[in-house]
């Protein structure tokens, strides 16, 4: 544990006003950039914890690895539904992602810290460089926050 009294987490309400914050002082696109690299170092530095590096060839068992260490068991990122892979791309489903949470139906907010936190989980899982997308959102009305990633060549 990290603090005695408080334990090692903190509210959405205050990481969004950090988020939030962050966008004021930088720019929306300034903003993104430096919470999509902030989350890829936390993932990537989550994969290797997990000891995930390099075995992308069993990918229910790394949608449940992640998932126990992000959602309701771990840190409650977000809570990973599905990784699935095909046509040089890898689909990833979430629910109660920490960037859609409060937002008004309609939002035009993006993941970004999530996205990171997940693309640098798969960098390190599949030992690529990858290309991040948030391709659907429950603000707009989809069911779920879809992030797709396919490889740099």
């Amino acid at each position: 544990m990290l603090r005695s009294e408080l334990g090692d987490f903190c509210s959405i309400i205050c990481f969004k006003a950090a988020i939030v914050g962050i966008e004021e002082a930088l720019g929306e696109k300034a903003a993104a950039i430096a919470l999509i690299a902030a989350g890829r170092n936390r993932g990537k530095n989550l994969a290797k914890e997990l000891s995930l590096t390099g075995i992308s060839s069993d990918w229910d068992l790394i949608t449940d690895k992640i998932s126990f260490a992000l959602g309701v068991n771990g840190t409650k990122l977000v809570k990973v539904n599905k990784i699935v892979e095909g046509d040089g791309v890898i689909k990833v489903s979430t629910s109660e992602t920490l960037c859609s949470a409060g937002e008004p139906e309609g939002s035009s907010r993006k993941c970004t810290f999530t996205l990171g936190a997940v693309w640098g989980a798969l960098e390190e899982i599949t030992q690529r460089r990858l290309k991040g997308t948030h391709t659907e959102s429950v603000l707009r009305g989809a069911n779920h926050d879809v992030f797709e990633f396919s490889a740099l060549v």
